[in-house]
């Protein structure tokens, strides 16, 4: 039953969260010290402009982002295959809402110490990684919402037996 529709939202979820690990959230220009600050799933990262190869320093580790990731991905994945078992995969779907919102509590709060650690003015930008966890929210709502209304059918199909 890999077909239904909250497998696909799943799926949706599960990709979301990778990209997540591959692309930059927030991003911070400092013109008086020529660098930029980087925030990715795993760390903060400090590029100065000047130089040729770019070379990125690690201001600050952000693991926990790419920790709630890769667990909210992989959960996501194992719910996909616990189709025979609807009432475990609300849980799963349960559980990954809980992961994914812990994901977008750690964005926040690494945005944040980025625009400590700038001491700028000027406030980053948040880039296209912001918006990954907040997309796999609402999809993993989505196939919630599904899975309880197929388990509401199969419920009434065995009273009517």
């Amino acid at each position: 039953m890999l077909q239904r529709v909250q497998s696909l939202f799943l799926l949706g979820v599960a990709i979301c969260m990778g990209l997540l690990l591959l692309v930059n959230i927030w991003e911070e220009t400092i013109i008086e010290q020529q660098k930029v600050l980087v925030l990715d799933a795993y760390a903060i990262e400090s590029v100065s402009m000047t130089d040729e190869a770019g070379e990125a320093v690690v201001a600050q580790s952000a693991w926990p982002i790419a920790v709630l990731a890769t667990l909210a991905m992989a959960t996501a994945f194992f719910g996909i295959f616990r189709y025979r078992n609807r009432l475990f995969q609300i849980k799963l779907g349960l559980l990954n809402s809980l992961l994914i919102g812990g994901t977008l509590a750690a964005i926040v709060y690494f945005s944040f110490e980025g625009e400590e650690l700038s001491a700028n003015t000027i406030q980053g930008d948040y880039e296209f990684g912001l918006y990954l966890p907040a997309v796999a929210m609402v999809l993993n709502l989505l196939a919630n919402r599904f899975i309880r209304r197929d388990e509401m059918l199969v419920r009434s199909a065995n009273r009517l037996r």
